[in-house]
């Protein structure tokens, strides 16, 4: 994964993890153990599931360019999908509390959303990948003799 790529994983995951550790905290005190677990699995789905559209998206963009834009769109859906049969799934679970596991799933999913529109925004990407130029007549190039 070039640099670029793993930055931007980097600073969505990062976020989104402390928003899960902040929301399994609030989740133990107010709704304990069950509450805490429940928090931590809805977070990690987020993490994963979006981390896994980012990679999926990036191999899209290198190999298809021209789809980039439709395969976002269409990833981002699935996503969200995906998430909402997750919380219907578990809704009536007793390994963990699902409200708490529900609640952590959009808060992360919103903190993973933000995160990536804020590392995309601070990216510095060349739209045009520039040529090197011919030196100019007269100029030298390499190491001095």
């Amino acid at each position: 994964m070039p640099s670029n790529d793993a930055r931007s994983l980097l600073l969505t995951a990062v976020p989104t993890a402390a928003a899960g550790a902040i929301a399994a905290a609030i989740s133990g005190v107010v709704a304990g153990g069950k509450g805490a677990l429940g928090a931590a699995v809805g977070a990690l789905v987020v993490i994963v599931f979006m981390g896994i559209g980012i990679v999926v998206l990036q191999r899209t963009a290198k190999q298809f360019p021209q789809l980039f834009q439709a395969m976002g769109l269409m990833l981002y859906t699935t996503q969200l999908l995906v998430l909402f049969i997750f919380v219907a799934a578990f809704k009536d679970t007793t390994l963990f509390n699902p409200k708490a596991f529900a609640a952590t799933l959009v808060a992360a999913t919103l903190v993973w959303v933000s995160a990536q529109a804020r590392a995309h925004m601070k990216a510095k990407m060349l739209y045009v990948e520039p040529e090197p130029s011919a030196p100019r007549q007269g100029e030298t190039t390499g190491s001095a003799t």
